[in-house]
């Protein structure tokens, strides 16, 4: 399955069973509590964090389609953008950006 379809899967599933459909700052609430599950998951290794994270990847598909975001378009833009920034070491060893790798 391709994102463009996960997303549209996934928004079809919240319509049938009533979910939320609407109320977007909710989303980001619940997508947030979903990572918060898979970081217990992993954190306790309790087995289920592959579960965990599907049902992260799964909250952020149905938001993305709320918003009409085209996830497969900026998730790909993205890895682009990243791909081409430039980074260097602090004298703390943190990692600077140098450039915002627009290509």
């Amino acid at each position: 399955m391709d994102i463009a379809s996960g997303q549209q899967v996934v928004f079809a599933n919240k319509v049938a069973k009533g979910f939320n459909t609407t109320d977007v700052p909710l989303e980001f609430c619940l997508l947030q509590g979903e990572i918060a599950e898979a970081f217990e998951a992993w954190h306790r290794g309790t087995g289920t964090v592959g579960e965990e994270l599907a049902d992260v990847a799964i909250y952020l598909l149905g938001l993305a389609e709320i918003l009409n975001v085209d996830l497969q378009t900026e998730i790909e833009r993205k890895i682009d953008k990243n791909a081409n920034r430039e980074y260097t070491r602090s004298e703390g060893g943190a990692f600077v950006r140098l450039s915002e790798g627009e290509s």
